[in-house]
């Protein structure tokens, strides 16, 4: 009988350095969600994958950036926690923006914070954007601040390299049971997936800095005899004008926003979905205990 493998396998690097893609591509599902704005992710993300006999835990942890507000210090804090709970940590660099100096702070930090005992891998994404040759010095240059015990050319949005790095991890994982039953993806509840979706059509549908202060939270979720579930979902704003942009035109915004969430819970679910959303002006969530624990953060931890 073939041993099974189970770990951790933590994702860092700058916000969208593609992270929740690869994750989402890992998994073979979307659990995480995916935008062009920076710092989408805020919480912790497990997502789980098969590989032959190994079980793959992926922990897809907010952008590592300079915290400047409480919700920022507390996704840091979030991010480093991920990172201190895997065997496997697997830094993410954009091909064609090198080593930044966001990359270089994390690299610093990573000398001082990982144990002698995890693993760390390199995965440089977006390789379609640069030429060979750079790729090369870019990896010679990373390979020459730590040492990396596998490199990686990825593209996790168009999948190239992503099913090697997936195989190397698997090998790389201790050998023990695996943690999760066969057929689960993800270990968030389903209530704050379905929050996260909402708050990725949000995300794409508004203006740059709007989505940075608003949050949304499943408030209820039925399930009715017909196999279809209605799910109840509060939107949280800062001001009265930003109700105002959520709600569009006569409701346009909201509709679209509620019609986009409302189809992808039902893909995800498998059955059909009954969206109701509410927006609510809360001037200080941001500074509420409550709204961390729905996003799975530590309120303290952005002290």
């Amino acid at each position: 009988m073939t041993e099974t493998r189970c770990g951790f396998i933590a994702l860092i690097g700058e916000p969208n350095a593609g992270k929740s893609t690869l994750l989402n591509r890992m998994v073979g599902a979307k659990v995480s969600i995916v935008t062009h704005k920076v710092q989408t992710t805020r919480a912790r993300i497990r997502g789980v994958a098969l590989e032959g006999p190994a079980q793959l835990i992926f922990v897809d942890t907010p952008g590592l950036f300079a915290p400047r507000r409480r919700l920022d210090r507390a996704m840091v804090s979030a991010a480093w926690s991920g990172a201190a709970d895997a065997e496997i940590i697997v830094l993410m660099i954009e091909a064609h923006r090198g080593l930044t100096d966001g990359v270089q702070v994390i690299i610093d930090a990573l000398k001082e914070r990982m144990d002698p005992g995890q693993k760390l891998v390199l995965a440089i994404n977006k390789i379609d954007r640069v030429k060979a040759e750079i790729l090369l010095a870019l990896s010679e240059k990373l390979n020459a601040e730590l040492v990396f015990a596998a490199t990686f050319m990825i593209s996790a949005e168009r999948g190239h390299g992503v099913d090697d790095l997936r195989s190397y991890l698997a090998d790389e994982l201790p050998i023990g049971p695996w943690l999760y039953p066969e057929d689960q993806i993800a270990d968030l509840p389903m209530r704050m997936i379905a929050a996260e979706m909402t708050r990725e059509k949000l995300t794409l549908r508004l203006h740059e800095e709007l989505p940075y202060q608003l949050t949304v939270e499943t408030e209820s979720w039925e399930e009715k005899p017909d196999g279809s579930v209605r799910i109840g979902q509060l939107i949280y704003v800062m001001r009265d004008g930003h109700k105002g942009i959520v709600l569009g035109a006569k409701g346009a915004t909201i509709k679209a926003i509620s019609t986009a969430a409302r189809q992808e819970m039902a893909t995800f679910l498998g059955r059909p979905v009954h969206l109701f959303l509410q927006i609510k002006v809360r001037p200080n969530w941001l500074d509420e205990p409550e709204r961390y624990t729905e996003m799975g953060l530590d309120f303290n931890e952005g002290n």
